[in-house]
């Protein structure tokens, strides 16, 4: 049997629908996870990097509509709705909020099947990896160096964003300043000891500006280190 090639992340708040789809979309290769936490979904978003999502529209805590446009946020992944709901003003809004299809229930699993197939195709002309690095609810875009916290939103400059990057890469050790300094030079913009000062400063700042604190610890004479 070929290794399952598509991950698909299921939300879906009756476990019987859940179980039912996980298992159909199983024997047509794909792997498929359930949400175990209502209010973590961009977490288990992030830690399980899916090709596609399959959302319900009504969830606990918050409806399908909030996490789509959260998830928009962030990332591209195709997302299909799924609900009873089938009123046109439910389908208009999921597909103003990201949504790239609406399937109305009951339906038939084969046509979930072939709608999902059809979506994956017509996606993946660009890699499917979630460009994001994520610790304690920072989470760095990798691809247009921003850091999100809570809703609040920072830019960065290259070197901070590099910077950034490596350390959260390397969390739970400590990044020597030697190390960070040939990580970040090259031909065009050398880094040396008083810059590199200078940006971890300016990083610090714009982290405190959107409510993060004390996330980046100096290991005096040594470097610096994001703690797990």
């Amino acid at each position: 049997m070929e290794e399952k090639k598509y991950k698909i992340y299921l939300v879906e708040d009756d476990g019987d629908i859940a179980k039912k789809i996980q298992q159909h979309l199983e024997r047509w290769e794909y792997q498929v996870e359930i949400v175990k936490d209502f209010r973590n979904i961009l977490g288990e978003i992030i830690e399980l990097q899916p090709h596609l999502i399959i959302m319900d529209i009504t969830l606990p805590y918050y409806n399908g509509f909030y996490w789509c446009s959260e998830i928009r946020k962030l990332f591209k992944i195709p997302i299909v709705f799924i609900s009873s709901a089938s009123d046109n003003m439910n389908i208009v809004m999921a597909m103003d909020m990201g949504g790239d299809d609406f399937i109305v229930k009951p339906f038939d699993l084969t046509v979930l099947t072939a709608k999902i197939g059809a979506i994956i195709r017509r996606s993946y002309s660009y890699a499917g990896q979630i460009n994001v690095l994520e610790h304690k609810n920072v989470i760095l875009n990798l691809l247009d160096a921003t850091v999100t916290y809570q809703g609040e939103k920072a830019e960065f400059s290259k070197n901070e964003f590099l910077i950034l990057a490596l350390l959260m890469e390397n969390k739970g050790s400590i990044v020597s300043r030697d190390t960070i300094i040939m990580q970040l030079w090259d031909n065009e913009n050398f880094i040396d000891d008083n810059t590199l000062t200078v940006n971890i400063t300016r990083i610090r700042k714009k982290l405190k500006e959107i409510g993060v604190v004390d996330f980046i610890k100096t290991k005096k004479g040594i470097g610096y280190l994001i703690d797990n």
